[in-house]
């Protein structure tokens, strides 16, 4: 899991909206790209200047504007000025540290959503379902396998009346097939507004985590054959690993149902009643995501206790081989502690068959023990 440096000190005393980036450091500029569409044409353009975004906010199409990269709090405060995007909400948008919600401000709907990857940013699993459309049917890939932890990144969207405007802490993201979508014109969302836009993002977003509980489910398939066959100390800080990750996805998409669930409500004027429909898709979907969550996890906690119950199994197993070697010779060491006392009135010790005698007896003893134990289905 990602691990980001805390700079709450940096915010105490300071007022409220003030602008701080809580989250990975970075060292690059902040990238702004720009969709402006309608059924019959789309603009696409990657903007230099965040001042060239503004003649866009009140035109007759639909605008996406896109935003990687929230350290730059200048260019955040600067666009979000223009927009009438208020300063707790452009404070939240900086501090990635934020768990799934969605706001109402009216003129806008504030939403923050987490983008979740298996292994590195740039090596992400194959679905080719993620951003098509709803009604789209394709065979699920479900991509190749990684090693690598559980990462993430905020993605936090603006939905205005004709405008959706994505920030991301990253470049990397799910959203090119959507992109594809736009320039080609394939789909519906040439001919929707702004409120279908963020629709086919949250969309994307939520199909992603299919991807990453396949993954991981195939983790868990493989580990469970290991823990039947020859499960080791290193199967047990696997099972951790995964219980861990499980615990972080179920933080990220559990608030998610709150989100989904608002924006199918269509408690706000910004979405229209025939994008709720797919609206409720995406929240069967969110309820499915956290079924499967729920359940990997109850599996993980039970192969937990079967490592714990194999582990005491073979410890019993241990304990019982070495009862039976102690019972076997417990009378043996009898006998030899007898005559071990060398006393000088004991005729046995005179015998000439005296020595070969005791110890045909002892065998006798050791293989009748056995017979017994064996009887008795003790070994």
């Amino acid at each position: 899991m990602p691990r980001f440096i805390k700079k709450y000190k940096e915010k105490v005393g300071l007022p409220p909206g003030t602008l701080i980036h809580l989250g990975r450091d970075r060292s690059t500029e902040s990238r702004i790209t720009l969709f402006d569409y309608n059924e019959k044409e789309v603009h696409e353009a990657e903007i230099t200047k965040v001042e060239d975004c503004f003649p866009f906010r009140d035109t007759a199409t639909v605008t996406w504007i896109n935003v990687d990269g929230v350290h730059q709090t200048g260019v955040i405060e600067t666009l979000g000025s223009h927009f009438g995007i208020h300063p707790l909400v452009l404070s939240d948008i900086v501090n990635t540290r934020q768990r799934p919600k969605i706001e109402d401000y009216d003129d806008y709907l504030f939403v923050v959503l987490k983008m979740i990857y298996h292994g590195n940013q740039t090596d992400k699993p194959v679905n080719n379902t993620v951003g098509k459309p709803a009604d789209s049917i394709s065979h699920i890939n479900p991509g190749t396998r990684h090693n690598g932890e559980i990462t993430a990144e905020q993605v936090s969207l603006i939905i205005g009346p004709n405008y959706v405007i994505s920030f991301q802490e990253t470049p990397e993201d799910l959203f090119d097939p959507i992109r594809k979508r736009l320039t080609s014109s394939t789909g519906r969302v040439r001919k929707m507004g702004a409120d279908y836009l963020a629709y086919a993002l949250i969309d994307t977003i939520v199909d992603n985590y299919f991807v990453i509980l396949e993954t991981l489910g195939e983790k868990v398939e493989d580990l469970e054959d290991e823990l039947l066959k020859n499960s080791t100390e290193s199967t047990m800080l696997a099972i951790h690993s995964l219980k861990r990750d499980m615990i972080y996805l179920r933080r990220s998409v559990w608030p998610l149902r709150e989100v989904t669930a608002f924006l199918e409500r269509g408690e706000s004027k910004l979405i229209h009643k025939t994008t709720r429909i797919y609206l409720r898709d995406v929240y069967d979907h969110t309820i499915q995501v956290i079924d499967n969550i729920e359940t990997s996890r109850d599996i993980l906690s039970g192969m937990l206790d079967i490592y714990l119950s194999t582990l005491s199994n073979r410890t019993n197993s241990v304990m019982k081989v070495l009862t039976i070697i102690a019972t076997i010779f417990m009378p043996l060491t009898f006998i030899a502690g007898v005559y071990g006392m060398n006393f000088e009135n004991m005729p046995e010790l005179q015998w000439h068959w005296g020595y070969p005698l005791v110890m045909l007896f002892m065998t006798g003893i050791a293989v009748s023990m056995l017979l017994f134990f064996r009887k008795k289905k003790w070994i």
